[in-house]
């Protein structure tokens, strides 16, 4: 904790030097400047497929290098993930000079990696403090109630906050059993991805939704069925596969009855965790008169969006200090997963940046043929292809910039487009459920993985994943396609 909190403060000291204060009523101008029209950033429509070259051997180093060297990866993989930034970086300076990239960086840091990343700490280390206690069996009915129960909760408390609440328990519960892979994968199809589908809490294209002007109830009440058929075809899959591998491993009829009683451990972290829900809540309902920005280099850094960071490395702080340290061992709880996960996003999010914006120049950039692929001849939306271009590009790219480019693609009116139901919901469940293709997809999914492989669980590599992913969600997906966007 001593060593990952002052980068965070280094951050914030480095930003502030830059900071020129924006009064309220300018605030939206800003942002419209930031936005592209007077800031000196990256022309999408004149980049070619050459810039992209850096994200994609960022993909294929987390891919490929676990297997060929894995012991070089585990030792180097931030200097890795440094390399590949540098290698946009470095063409970008000398193809648009100094100001474009010190803002391009700026954004990214200030508008999208910081706050992510201090979110993932936040949450990490306080559910990493939550310990159930006493003698849970994995028995398949205990596992899908876990992975029902979690798929519930991560609408209401985010995915990564239910990822890390549970993943811990549901790894101790089935410490005796030979096979567990699949109980990891399904556990990151439905509580990393497909449960946060119900409300702007669950995933962040749908808070980014929110903030355009979608009602917070408009996901809850129509990407419901279609989060209920996946999730209830996946739990179905889930209990009869893991039945067949329990019986298997030879195990009697499986009993749900516990040795000792089961306890709860750190009962202040589920406190804090509220804490942590509320901050971001409180971020997107900020009263608009009392909004101001601080402008960085042409970048407003909203206060609402300031203060919702503060409170959230006030929350670690606390969870931290009032945590038993023996409580957080017995939970085999260390800092490398989010070590990990904040080095590789990292290379991640600086690579990404040429991808973004050749999307966001839709029709006039290199990949007009995927904005063209939603609209027909008459110009009314595809909905199959919103989902499926969707979901295809959250697999890869930042689901959260995704959605914007379709959700303004299609319109960009929150209005319209919730009256509009297909579309939107199409938008926004390809986005929220394809996160689960890849372990990049989303947030919790590399956290997951990790953290699980800490405690000695040997999962698929990037590929072996995704032979899973659309291996299993492939299948539903067609179905989706069938039943709500044909």
């Amino acid at each position: 904790m001593r060593k990952i909190l002052p980068s965070f403060v280094a951050l914030l000291i480095w930003a502030v030097c830059l900071v020129d204060p924006v009064a309220a009523n300018a605030a939206e101008q800003v942002a419209s400047a930031a936005g592209g029209h007077a800031a000196p950033h990256i022309n999408g429509a004149t980049l070619g497929l050459l810039w992209v070259v850096p994200f994609c051997a960022m993909l294929l180093s987390i891919a490929l290098f676990p297997l060929i060297l894995p012991h070089f990866w585990h030792h180097n993989f931030g200097k890795a993930a440094a390399f590949w930034a540098l290698c946009f970086l470095v063409p970008a300076y000398y193809e648009f000079g100094f100001s474009v990239v010190l803002y391009e960086v700026l954004h990214v840091v200030l508008l999208e990696y910081l706050p992510f990343v201090i979110l993932l700490f936040s949450l990490f280390t306080v559910a990493g403090g939550v310990r159930l206690t006493g003698s849970l069996h994995g028995s398949p009915l205990l596992n899908t109630g876990m992975l029902a129960i979690g798929t519930v909760l991560a609408s209401w408390m985010g995915t990564t906050g239910a990822a890390m609440l549970l993943i811990r328990p549901i790894i101790r519960a089935n410490e005796h059993r030979e096979n567990k892979v699949h109980i990891i994968v399904f556990f990151i199809f439905l509580v990393a991805n497909i449960g946060g589908g119900l409300t702007p809490l669950g995933d962040p294209p749908l808070f980014l939704g929110f903030l355009k002007g979608v009602s917070f109830f408009w996901p809850t009440q129509h990407v419901l069925l279609p989060l209920l058929a996946m999730s209830g075809a996946l739990l179905l899959i889930f209990f009869g596969l893991d039945t067949w591998f329990y019986r298997h491993e030879g195990h009697e009829t499986p009993t749900d009855e516990p040795e000792e009683k089961v306890g709860l451990e750190g009962k202040i972290n589920i406190l804090l965790l509220v804490g942590v829900i509320a901050a971001v809540l409180m971020s997107g309902l900020w009263p608009r008169d009392y909004r101001f920005s601080l402008l960085v280099f042409h970048v407003p850094l909203e206060i609402q969006n300031v203060a919702r960071d503060v409170l959230l490395l006030l929350l670690a702080y606390l969870s931290w200090k009032l945590t038993s340290r023996e409580s957080r061992k017995a939970n085999a709880f260390n800092w490398f997963p989010i070590i990990e996960v904040g080095k590789l996003f990292g290379g991640i999010f600086m690579t990404i940046i040429p991808a973004i914006a050749i999307l966001k120049a839709g029709a006039n950039g290199v990949l007009s043929p995927v904005i063209h692929a939603v609209t027909n001849a008459e110009g009314e939306p595809i909905n199959s292809m919103y989902f499926v271009l969707t979901g295809l590009l959250s697999s890869f790219l930042d689901n959260a910039p995704t959605y914007l480019v379709f959700f303004n693609t299609a319109g960009g009116d929150p209005h319209v487009l919730m009256s509009e139901v297909a579309t939107l919901m199409a938008i926004s469940c390809g986005a929220v459920f394809m996160g689960a293709n890849t372990y990049v997809g989303n947030a919790p999914n590399f956290m997951v993985k990790a953290i699980a492989e800490e405690r000695g669980v040997k999962m698929p590599s990037f590929f072996g994943y995704m032979v899973w992913s659309f291996g299993i969600l492939g299948p539903l997906y067609a179905v989706l396609v069938y039943m709500f966007f044909m």
